[in-house]
């Protein structure tokens, strides 16, 4: 089983991921948590040089590819190899996060970066990608310390960001979920645990466990 948590900048992701993480742990699970882009050295690598380094020049196609790049490291060396034995793996943003940074905020076709998405992944996508949703400014303003090169593009980038993860959710409704992040950290993990639940054990059903 593959899962991945989403959504704009600031929203509460990576505390929500670890939180999932543990509460999938606790339920019987083996569990392998991982973030895009990162995990590996290469990702982790690609990470710093572009979130990190405003001064350098990126088109909006290099930065696309990038990504793609990390993203085709972690699933080879973490992600396939995870799956294959049998864990659950938890993925803090994976190709959604592209199509929708690069192509609804940014100048790239999102149809486009679906397919190249696809062909970096070697057709491996999320069974289940839980979005956050919260409007840009809330999201920004939770920030702390100096912004990297995407949080620095503001918040109408960052609403475009937002409106880009509902209209891929509209598109596509049993593999994206909307879940509102408005709330407390424990209401918003709550309502994460019963849309996860839920869909494990519609799995379990279909699968004859």
């Amino acid at each position: 089983m593959f899962l991945s948590l989403d959504g704009i900048d600031g929203v509460g992701k990576s505390t929500q991921v670890e939180l999932l993480s543990v509460w999938l742990t606790e339920q019987g699970y083996s569990v392998c948590c991982c973030r895009d882009p990162g995990t590996t050295q290469l990702g982790e690598t690609l990470r710093t040089i572009f979130l990190k380094d405003k001064e350098l020049e990126v088109s909006p196609g290099s930065e696309m590819l990038i990504y793609m790049t990390a993203r085709a490291q972690l699933v080879e060396e973490i992600i396939r190899p995870a799956l294959q034995s049998g864990k659950l793996v938890l993925s803090d943003r994976f190709l959604l996060a592209n199509v929708v940074y690069q192509g609804h905020a940014g100048q790239l076709d999102p149809a486009d970066i679906w397919q190249v998405g696809r062909i970096a992944t070697a057709g491996l996508l999320p069974d289940l990608t839980i979005v956050l949703d919260l409007e840009a400014e809330q999201g920004l303003s939770r920030l702390d310390g100096e912004k990297d090169r995407i949080e620095s593009r503001g918040s109408e980038f960052m609403e475009k960001v937002r409106q880009g993860f509902l209209a891929e959710a509209e598109q596509d409704p049993d593999a994206i979920k909307i879940i509102s992040g408005f709330g407390s950290i424990d209401d918003v993990q709550q309502q994460i645990r019963s849309c996860v639940a839920e869909f494990l054990r519609q799995d379990h059903e279909q699968s004859g466990d």
